[in-house]
């Protein structure tokens, strides 16, 4: 690993620079237009009036008077007299000895340590509760499938009565989600937790985005977009979700360290790495690793179009992801009996054909004979418009900048870019790149996403390295320009966006991190209280539950079983134009019947 202060894959040393007033008032007039506008827009869009100075200080949320306060001491940090540095004090302080290996490595573990305990932390107020997404479950089924030593199961007697959300059942019963995050978690789900498992990719992740930061900018880059990496409010969250997000954060983290690296070494080895992560990626979320890899993949073209030296590497990139894509195909076959038809694309076909992706997925939903269709969760979907995908849009990147670190730090950070965009290395670039790209490729969905966000969810890293390579650019910049406080204003800005986002509730400007928590934590806890229950009054087993669903409760499913049907309890829905009790107690004649209304919560056993 070099430890040259510039981006190694860079031989030519960095630009100049802009001037350092620039470096300032731009992300400043930038932070405040977007503060003023985002303060005047909700009496703007309520045909109000707005408020005075006055009025809007006595009225407005502490979070507010805080950024406000902030950018009131911008100026105060620009024109604050402080000493000229001396030559070469920079030079001194950024020697060697502080982007040795061997520091780097701790620094590395500590980024590592400190993601994986705040993840637990966080994960520890949940120890006694089960999942609550649908989706959740459908990847604990699949993982339970892989631990048998199966891909699928048959389907049970009177399959109908089985179907669980988002698991195929016309045979055989499987997962319609893609492989890679099952076999993430088979072993934590082993071990007795399958959280585990996001915590560790969590703490993986902080610790492998050190080494991109720090060969993107330097071992400073490295540290503080580890940092923020580790404390990201929308990366805690979703580490306690048990979704591909984080297998699939991982598999692309290795491709973004290793590519570079194997372009600047032409070392094989990290082309086989890079492809192998690309791999795992494309098998967790395979639109997600289009999106994010599309810009490396067009830069590692145009880079052999110049040199064809470079292409004798490809083979050991490409040889990984034609191994993934084997075993996807090797996959689709076992459970759908087509290797070019995947659960995912049957599941759609067979329930909730209006969920499909593109344009006018509604009205070409309609015109599909699927007899199973979930009608109610399918209806649900709305026909994608232009008008629609647009609103989407504008949904999914307010969020998602929200959930990275706070809406103004990512606006002050892309001020700064846009200054020192000379200064940048390449793989920072190219991860501007893939956010965009990222965006690009979910607009053809109809549905904004989890928390408005969790189509783009990986774009997370991406903008917090964005901030960190813009910080460290711009402060050399301002420190030999002798604006030395405006860099201290940015770290406050910094800890002030990351107080507030763990303190603050419906917030415009941080991320609403107790919010998430809170909407998270009712779905486990309605599961929580069913299982409790079970558990308490199912007395006579084996038992056979029959679940009457709650109408107006589209998210919050109790039909979840485990693979094999064979346990002391097993779940089925309460469709009698399906199949009688007579009929039910005919194909499970061992089992004692009992009904649950989710509606009315209440249990009893079936004696008819």
């Amino acid at each position: 690993m070099s430890s040259d202060r510039h981006p190694p894959h860079d031989p030519a040393p960095a630009p100049p620079g802009p001037d350092a007033g620039w470096l300032f008032w731009l992300p400043w007039l930038l932070g405040c237009i977007t503060f003023a506008a985002g303060e005047l827009a909700p009496a703007w869009l309520l045909g109000e009036s707005c408020p005075s100075p006055w009025q809007w200080l006595v009225e407005a949320r502490l979070e507010s008077l805080a950024w406000f306060g902030l950018l009131l001491l911008g100026p105060v940090a620009w024109f604050w007299p402080t000493r000229s540095p001396r030559p070469g004090a920079d030079a001194a302080r950024q020697g060697p000895g502080e982007l040795s290996l061997g520091k780097d490595l701790l620094w590395s573990c500590a980024m590592g340590f400190l993601a994986f305990a705040v993840a637990a932390k966080t994960g520890s107020r949940w120890s006694d509760l089960p999942p609550g997404l649908h989706d959740e479950f459908s990847y604990l089924f699949q993982a339970h499938t892989f631990l048998a030593g199966q891909t699928s199961f048959p389907s049970p007697p009177l399959p109908e009565l089985f179907d669980q959300m988002h698991v195929l059942n016309d045979g055989r019963m499987a997962s319609r989600y893609f492989p890679a995050t099952g076999l993430w978690m088979a072993p934590f789900l082993a071990m007795g937790n399958p959280w585990r498992g996001w915590w560790l990719a969590q703490g993986l992740l902080a610790s492998l985005m050190f080494w991109i930061g720090r060969e993107a900018g330097g071992s400073a880059c490295g540290r503080l977009v580890g940092l923020l990496c580790a404390l990201c409010p929308g990366l805690i969250l979703f580490s306690q979700l048990l979704l591909a997000h984080h297998p699939a954060l991982l598999g692309l983290a290795i491709m973004q360290l290793a590519l570079p690296r194997m372009v600047r070494s032409q070392n094989r080895a990290w082309g086989l790495l890079a492809g192998s992560g690309l791999g795992f990626a494309a098998l967790a979320r395979p639109m997600t690793a289009v999106g994010i890899g599309l810009p490396w993949g067009l830069w590692l073209l145009g880079r052999g179009w110049r040199d064809r030296h470079e292409l004798r590497l490809w083979p050991w990139l490409a040889a990984p992801l034609l191994a993934a894509g084997a075993g996807q195909l090797w996959y689709d076959g076992k459970i759908t009996g087509d290797p070019w038809k995947t659960p995912y694309g049957e599941y759609t076909a067979l329930h909730t054909p209006r969920h499909v992706y593109g344009f006018d997925n509604v009205r070409r939903g309609e015109q599909s004979s699927a007899a199973r269709r979930i009608e109610k969760y399918d209806d649900w979907a709305e026909n994608l418009t232009p008008r629609l995908a647009m609103k989407n849009v504008a949904y999914r990147l307010f969020s998602s900048v929200q959930w990275t670190w706070g809406l103004l730090p990512v606006v002050l950070g892309l001020g700064l870019w846009m200054t020192c965009w000379n200064r940048i290395s390449t793989p920072a670039r190219l991860s501007l790149a893939s956010i965009v790209t990222l965006h690009l490729v979910h607009i053809p969905y109809w549905y904004d996403g989890i928390l408005h966000f969790h189509y783009v969810m990986e774009s997370l890293p991406q903008w917090l390295l964005v901030l960190a390579t813009a910080g460290c650019a711009g402060r050399e910049v301002l420190v030999r320009a002798g604006r030395r406080l405006v860099p201290l204003w940015g770290w406050l800005a910094l800890v002030l966006a990351g107080v507030l986002n763990f303190t603050t509730t419906q917030g415009l400007w941080s991320a609403p991190f107790q919010d998430g928590l809170s909407q998270f934590q009712f779905a486990r806890e309605k599961q929580g209280q069913f299982r409790r229950l079970i558990d308490s009054t199912v007395t006579e087993r084996p038992a056979l539950v029959l679940i009457q669903a709650d109408p107006s409760d589209l998210h919050i499913d109790f039909v979840v079983n485990t693979p094999p049907l064979t346990g002391p309890i097993l779940f089925a829905r309460d469709r009698p134009e399906v199949a009688s009790i007579g009929e039910i107690r005919s194909a499970w004649p061992d089992r004692t019947l009992y009904r649950y209304s989710a509606q009315t919560q209440r249990l009893t056993r079936i004696t008819e």
